[in-house]
C-alpha cells in the first residue's frame, strides 16, 4: 500500500495485545493498556515519533458461542463490546492510542488474506488431518505437558474452565517447525528480544523441544465466524493467525508500511506468551516481514489478599466501578506503581486509597498547595526571580537535570514502577527542602527576602520538573499541576532542563490536586472465630515459621492496659534497632512469601529473610532504608540463616509497609 502524503513511519511503534471480545474487560486488561500507554507517553516526551495500536480480536469459536448465548449475531455482539466496553473504558482512562483496530474491519481482513496467500504460495502451508487435545478457552491445540491438574483432579489448560476436547479434523497447517532453529538462534543472539529475562528463558525452554507445525484453519461448517482462506472458502482462518496480523494490518492500512513492524514493542500478558513468542515471529519470517523489536511480558494482577481474582471468590475488581469511583490518574498511578512486570502483584481498593493518600495527596498534592499558597501570600501570586543559589539549591538542580535520564533508563529496562519512584523521591526531596528552608520564617525578616525568593522559585521549578517526569503516568493531573503554576497549555520534553519558568509568571493556583477519598467502610465485626490454623497478621516481617502461636486479640476497652504488659526502659534498651540499607534482594526459591535481603549495617552486611514478597518486588527494595532488629538470635529459614528482623506495619486492609526513614541517615545508625 502506498503511503499517504505526510505519513512518516514511527521511530517507536508499540502495541497492546488486542482484547478478545467475548466478555467485559477485567483489571488485567486495564493494567496492560495503562502500562503500554505510559511507555508510549514516555517515548513521546523523549522526542520519539510514536505510533500506539490497540484494539479487539473479534473472530473465533468462543465469540460465536457467546453471541448465540446472548441471542445476538456475532457482529452485533462484538460491536457492543468493542465500542462500549473496551474502547469506552480506555477513553475514560486517558489511553492515548493512535489506532484502535478491530479484526472484523475490512482493512484487516484484506491484509490477513494477502499474507495467507503469500505464505501459501511460498509452500509453507499444507493440508493434513490431525487428532489432538483442543482447548476451547485458548482456541488452540495443546499438549499433555501443558495441562495442569486442578483441585478436582481434572487436568486442564491453565485458565480454562473445562478440560480440553479430543478432536480429529482436517485443517491447513503452517510449517512452523521449519523456523524453529532460526527463532532459537535469534532469541539467543538478541537478549533484549523478550523481557523480563524470566520469560525469555521460558521461551528458550519451549524451543529446545519439538514445537510441531501450527493448525491455521477451521472448517467453515463448524466455525463459520472467521476470515475465509483465499484459496479455500470452505475453511476460515484460525483465530491466532488472524489476530496476530493486526500488528501489521493496522499500520499498513494507514500507509505506514510493513517495515513498521521492525520497530515494534508488543506488550502482552504472560498467559499468551507462546503465541507471541513462537507463533508470531515464525509467521513474520515466513511472510518475509521484519521481526518485531521487543516482547514486553507482564504478570498478573492479584486480589489484595494475594489470591488470584475470581467472581466465585468475590475478590474481582470491576474496572467500570473503579473508574466511576476514583480519578483516572489515581488508578493509573497506583497500578503502575504497585505492579512489577516479573511477578504477580496484589492490587485493590485499599492499596489504591493508601497510595492515593500518601504519594499523590500528601507528597505531590501537598507540595503544590503549599508552594502556590506561599507564592500568593508572600509575593502576591507572582513567581519571583531566584537569587543566589546555595548548596541545597545546587543539589536540587543537579537532581532535576539527572531525573529525565534516570526515568527513561528505568522505563527502557522495563522498571516503570521504579521510574515512578525516582520521580516521587525527587518530589519528597522538594518537601524536605521546604521544611528545611522554612519560608514562613524567611518571610518575617527584611534581611532574608532574597533567600525567600530563591526558595519559592526552586520549589515551583522543581514542581514543573516533577510534572514532566510524572506526565506519562498522570497526564491530566500533570497538566493541571502546571496550570496552577501559571503554565496552562505548556508542554515540555523529558530532557535535562532547569529554570524554564519565567520569573514574573502569575501563579493562579486552583483546587486540591488529589482530594483524599472518604475512608473505606470498615467491615462489620465478625462473630468470635473458631480455632484455626490460619496465620495471623503481624507487625514485623519475621516469617511465620519462626513466630510463636499468637493469642486471640483482646477487644479494645476504656481501661488502661495492665502494668504487667508494660516494659521498662531497661527492657527496651536490650533491643538493638538500627538503620539498614537494602543492597540486594531476591525471591527465595520455592517460597511464595519470602525474600532474601542483603542489608548494609554500617561496615558490615547481613542476610535477612523476610516474608514480604506479597507486597514488594525485589527490585523495589534495593536502596531503601529500613529498621532492623540487629541483636535478634539468628534463625534458619528455607536453609538460609536470617540475621535480624525487618520492622513493618500493616493497616486494617492488609496493606503492609516497611518502617524506615526518609532522612539520609547512614546505615548502622542506632534507633532510640
Amino acid at each position: 500500500m502506498s503511503r499517504p502524503t505526510g505519513a512518516e513511519p514511527p521511530t517507536f511503534y508499540i502495541t497492546t495485545a488486542i482484547d478478545y471480545a467475548n466478555g467485559l474487560p477485567h483489571i488485567g486488561h486495564v493494567y496492560e493498556k495503562i502500562l503500554t500507554d505510559a511507555i508510549a507517553r514516555y517515548r513521546r516526551l523523549a522526542g520519539d515519533r510514536v505510533h500506539f495500536l490497540t484494539g479487539t480480536d473479534e473472530h473465533g469459536e468462543k465469540i460465536a458461542k457467546a453471541a448465540a448465548a446472548s441471542g445476538q449475531t456475532p457482529q452485533a455482539f462484538v460491536d457492543d463490546l468493542a465500542l462500549r466496553a473496551f474502547r469506552g473504558l480506555w477513553d475514560r482512562l486517558e489511553i492515548g492510542y493512535d489506532d484502535f483496530i478491530r479484526t472484523t474491519e475490512d482493512r484487516h481482513k484484506r491484509y490477513v488474506q494477502e499474507i495467507l496467500q503469500r505464505v501459501y504460495d511460498a509452500g509453507d502451508i499444507y493440508f493434513a488431518e490431525y487428532e489432538g487435545l483442543y482447548s476451547v478457552g485458548a482456541e488452540r491445540y495443546v499438549t499433555e505437558k501443558e495441562l495442569v491438574e486442578g483441585p478436582d483432579g481434572v487436568r486442564r489448560f491453565p485458565g480454562d474452565k473445562d478440560p480440553p476436547e479430543r478432536r480429529r479434523e482436517a485443517n491447513y497447517f503452517f510449517r512452523m517447525e521449519k523456523y524453529q532453529a532460526w527463532l532459537l538462534e535469534h532469541i539467543q543472539t538478541h537478549p533484549e528480544f523478550i523481557g523480563p529475562a524470566g520469560y525469555r528463558n521460558e521461551v528458550l525452554e519451549m524451543l529446545r523441544e519439538p514445537i510441531g507445525d501450527l493448525s491455521i484453519s477451521r472448517p467453515k461448517a463448524r466455525v463459520p465466524w472467521g476470515i475465509e482462506l483465499p484459496w479455500d472458502p470452505d475453511h476460515v482462518t484460525y483465530v491466532w493467525f488472524d489476530a496476530l496480523l493486526n500488528y501489521v494490518s493496522g499500520p499498513v492500512s494507514l500507509g505506514l508500511g510493513e517495515e513498521t513492524i521492525g520497530t515494534a514493542w508488543h506488550v502482552i500478558g504472560k498467559d499468551i506468551l507462546k503465541p507471541h513468542a513462537v507463533f508470531w515471529p515464525t509467521m513474520l519470517r515466513a511472510a518475509g516481514l521484519p521481526v518485531y523489536r521487543r516482547l514486553v511480558v507482564h504478570s498478573h494482577i492479584l486480589a489484595e489478599d494475594g489470591r488470584k481474582m475470581g467472581k466465585s471468590l468475590g475478590n474481582a475488581i470491576d474496572p467500570e466501578a473503579l473508574v466511576h469511583e476514583y480519578p483516572a490518574d489515581a488508578i493509573r498511578y497506583t497500578l503502575l506503581r504497585e505492579a512489577s512486570l516479573g511477578a504477580d502483584s496484589p492490587y485493590g481498593e485499599g492499596i489504591l486509597v493508601s497510595r492515593l493518600n500518601s504519594d499523590l495527596a500528601n507528597d505531590l498534592g501537598n507540595l503544590l498547595s503549599r508552594t502556590v499558597s506561599m507564592i500568593q501570600k508572600y509575593r502576591g501570586g507572582v513567581l519571583p526571580q531566584a537569587c543566589e543559589q546555595g548548596t541545597r539549591e545546587h543539589q536540587i538542580e543537579s537532581a532535576a537535570l539527572a531525573l529525565p535520564g534516570e526515568v527513561l533508563r528505568l522505563v527502557d529496562d522495563l522498571k516503570v514502577n521504579m521510574a515512578i519512584e525516582a520521580a516521587m523521591n525527587f518530589v519528597r526531596d522538594l518537601n524536605r527542602y521546604i521544611a528545611e528552608s522554612a519560608p514562613w520564617t524567611l518571610a518575617k525578616s527584611d534581611d532574608t527576602q532574597r533567600r525567600l525568593d530563591t526558595v519559592l522559585y526552586t520549589a515551583a521549578e522543581g514542581l514543573r520538573v516533577a510534572s514532566v517526569a510524572l506526565e506519562a503516568v498522570i497526564p491530566a493531573k500533570a497538566q493541571e499541576l502546571r496550570a496552577q503554576l501559571g503554565l496552562a497549555g505548556q508542554s515540555y520534553p523529558l530532557t535535562a532542563a532547569w529554570g524554564l519558568i519565567p520569573a514574573g509568571t502569575a501563579v493562579p493556583g486552583g483546587p486540591v490536586l488529589f482530594p483524599k477519598p472518604e475512608p473505606l467502610p470498615k467491615a462489620e465485626a465478625a462473630p468470635t472465630p473458631k480455632p484455626t490454623n490460619k496465620k495471623e497478621k503481624k507487625t514485623m516481617t519475621q516469617p511465620a515459621e519462626t513466630m510463636p502461636a499468637q493469642q486471640p486479640a483482646a477487644q479494645p476497652t476504656e481501661t488502661v492496659a495492665p502494668t504487667q504488659d508494660l516494659i521498662s526502659i531497661d527492657d527496651f534498651a536490650r533491643v538493638d534497632l538500627r538503620i539498614a540499607e537494602v543492597v540486594e534482594a531476591e525471591a527465595v526459591r520455592g517460597a511464595d512469601k519470602l525474600l532474601k535481603l542483603t542489608v548494609r549495617l554500617g561496615g558490615e552486611t547481613r542476610t535477612v529473610v523476610s516474608g514480604i514478597r506479597q507486597w514488594f518486588a525485589p527490585e523495589d527494595l534495593v536502596g531503601r532504608r529500613v529498621i532492623l532488629v540487629a541483636n535478634l538470635k539468628p534463625a534458619k529459614l528455607r536453609g538460609i540463616e536470617s540475621q535480624g528482623m525487618i520492622l513493618a506495619a500493616e493497616d486494617e486492609h492488609g496493606n503492609l509497609d516497611l518502617v524506615g526513614t526518609r532522612l539520609e541517615l547512614p546505615s548502622g545508625t542506632k534507633v532510640r
